[in-house]
């Protein structure tokens, strides 16, 4: 994820409740997540501190602490935040391809290429949350749940209408090929990024494409 240039020092951004505008806040958030997902992307959760966050975002100690209780705390709401646009993300695509009178499995498809979009953005969130999911004893937990829950949501919902509208076998496992589409995304955008970067997005959206074209909808 890239960071965005920001002023160094920044003490003046720990002002009192309510003395800051919101969207100056919403500002120094989006600075802290971007700040916090590269670091600790890079050298762990454990091993970040909150001194490299403030730094790395060019604000002071205390503007962490003023928008959030504690480093895991921030850290859980980097999660919600990066998985709700996710979702957004996802949802708009599919509304749009609907709204143009595509198909409901053409909408999967451009779920497809709007996750790819949105990982190529910000491959280190991706890489902080497909980790997460393999741990069960972090506080944060059921945070990452309710987010996951809410990206599938979104997936589900589209397989709903498809199977509805006689596009997919009324036999189709819903819950379980959602998660499957959102895990394939999810796991070949990041081994593109990380292991064939020189392939282009339209490249690695084909790809997977045809496979929802020949393994979902049945297609040839």
């Amino acid at each position: 994820m890239s960071v965005l240039p920001v002023s160094r020092g920044g003490a003046g951004d720990a002002t009192a409740p309510g003395a800051a505008p919101a969207p100056r806040r919403a500002s120094t958030r989006r600075r802290l997540f971007e700040a916090a997902v590269v670091l600790i992307a890079e050298q762990g959760f454990s091993a970040t501190t909150v001194d490299e966050i403030a730094d790395r975002a060019g604000v002071a100690k205390g503007t962490v602490y003023y928008n959030f209780a504690s480093k895991n705390v921030l850290y859980e709401e980097l999660l919600r935040d990066g998985m709700d646009l996710l979702s957004g993300s996802l949802r708009r695509a599919a509304d749009a391809t609907v709204a143009a009178g595509g198909s409901h499995v053409g909408a999967l498809d451009a779920m497809i290429r709007a996750g790819l979009d949105f990982i190529a953005g910000s491959p280190a969130l991706m890489q902080l949350y497909v980790a997460e999911l393999w741990r069960t004893n972090r506080t944060w937990r059921a945070t990452l749940t309710s987010v996951r829950g809410r990206a599938l949501t979104v997936v589900e919902s589209v397989l709903h209408d498809a199977v509805a509208a006689g596009e997919l076998s009324a036999e189709l496992d819903i819950s379980l090929t959602a998660s499957a589409l959102l895990g394939m995304v999810l796991v070949a955008a990041l081994d593109w990024q990380s292991f064939q970067p020189d392939r282009s997005v339209e490249d690695v959206h084909a790809a997977l494409s045809r496979l929802l074209q020949g393994r979902v909808a049945g297609g040839p």
